[in-house]
């Protein structure tokens, strides 16, 4: 399974909140070294063509977020956001890497 696959189902309505918190655990990180630089370079990428709100620029999005703040990011989605679906997806991907 891949980011880009669990965040299919993410209603439309919560894109953007989710998109917004997700650039904020990024940016707020401290744990930076852990970020490829491809995957900057994709999230980079997709952000120039717009806002981050499809299934192509959500999964790189959230796999940055996982691999910089996993617990932070768990919380936020099973929280914050009350998709927990998609935190049990997460937590899934990191336990099969």
């Amino acid at each position: 399974m891949t980011y880009r696959k669990i965040v299919g189902p993410i209603p439309e309505e919560k894109r953007e909140k989710i998109s917004v918190k997700l650039v904020d655990i990024i940016l707020k990180s401290k744990n930076d070294d852990k970020m490829p630089s491809s995957l900057a370079k994709e999230i980079l990428h997709y952000w120039h063509q717009g806002p981050l709100l499809d299934e192509d620029s959500l999964g790189p999005l959230l796999e940055a977020a996982v691999l910089l703040e996993p617990d932070k990011t768990t919380d936020l989605l099973e929280q914050e956001l009350q998709l927990v679906d998609l935190a049990k997806a997460v937590k899934q991907i990191s336990v099969e890497r």
